[in-house]
Order: C-alpha cells, then sequence, then structure tokens
C-alpha cells in the first residue's frame, strides 16, 4: 500500500499541531511544516496500519520539538515583533482557551503524556516509547496530570479517564 503524504497531512496536522501548541512550541506552524516535510520524504519507507503510522508521525513531532528547543537553547533569538493575539489560521484555534490555559499550568512532563495521550489520541505503551518512559510512569503522569485538571477547572478530583 502506498501512502499519501497530503491524505497523512491532512488526517494528522490538527492533532499534530494542538500538541505542538501544548507544548508550547515557539513557532508551531512552522514546526508543523518541518515535521510534515520529514514525513513526506520518509513515507516511502513506512509500513503499518493507521495506528502505527500514527505513532510514528508523532514520534517524528516529538523528535522534531527536542531538536527546534535544543537549537532555540544553543541560539537564543532576541525578538522585536509582539506575539500576535491569534495564530493565524483562525479555524485551527483551540476550541477551549481555558483548557489550553489549564494545560500550561502542568508540568511540562504532565503536559506531554496528557497531549499525546488525549490530543494525538495515542495508546499509554506508544506514549511510553516517544517519551522513553515506562508505561507505569505514564499512567502515573497521567493521573496526576488529571488530577491537575480537574483541580485547575474546578470539576473536582473525580475525572477519569480510560487507562488503555
Amino acid at each position: 500500500m502506498v501512502l499519501d503524504a497530503g491524505d497523512v497531512y491532512r488526517a494528522l496536522s490538527p492533532a499534530v499541531l494542538g500538541y505542538l501548541r501544548a507544548q508550547r512550541a515557539p513557532d508551531p506552524e512552522d514546526l508543523l511544516g518541518e515535521i510534515f516535510l520529514q514525513v513526506a520524504r520518509d513515507i516511502a519507507r513506512f509500513s503499518g496500519d493507521d495506528d502505527s503510522l500514527r505513532r510514528w508521525v508523532f514520534t517524528v513531532a516529538h523528535h522534531r520539538l527536542v531538536d527546534e528547543r535544543r537549537r532555540r537553547a544553543r541560539r537564543p533569538a532576541a525578538a522585536d515583533d509582539p506575539l500576535p493575539d491569534r495564530p493565524a489560521n483562525p479555524a485551527a484555534e483551540p476550541v477551549d482557551p481555558e483548557l489550553m490555559a489549564a494545560l500550561g499550568q502542568l508540568t511540562p512532563e504532565q503536559r506531554e503524556v496528557v497531549v499525546l495521550r488525549f490530543i494525538g489520541d495515542l495508546p499509554l505503551e506508544a506514549v511510553a516509547r516517544i517519551t522513553k518512559r515506562k508505561v507505569g510512569a505514564v499512567k502515573a503522569l497521567q493521573h496526576r496530570a488529571l488530577e491537575q485538571l480537574a483541580r485547575i477547572l474546578g470539576t473536582g478530583g473525580d475525572a477519569h479517564i480510560d487507562d488503555g
């Protein structure tokens, strides 16, 4: 089966962009383009089902985000321009600004796990592989993150999401 990079982009780019924004990527739209450029270059070598494809794309996204953070740490850029109040593409704007703000209050590790699990829609095992953690550690981070989100959002501490 030959995969079309355009179809992969259309199917997964909204979730990947959500992941990048929730992970506070400095320029998520630009990074999204780099991620899918790599996906387009390497897709001919990919083999697997839809779930494997999703895991692979999010692994590429995770690695690109880490690389970008390392690059920026080595060469911090001075920005004279003010940051825009809104994303360039209003259709891709986060649905719930309160939730995005709450995600911003999590630790980076908690936010990464929650975003990969629920925006990326990845299973625990895939999140563990991507983040180089054990499944139990991912579960613990997810549990603490969901409790924290419940407190922040005022929904009580009984938030439960399936661990599978």
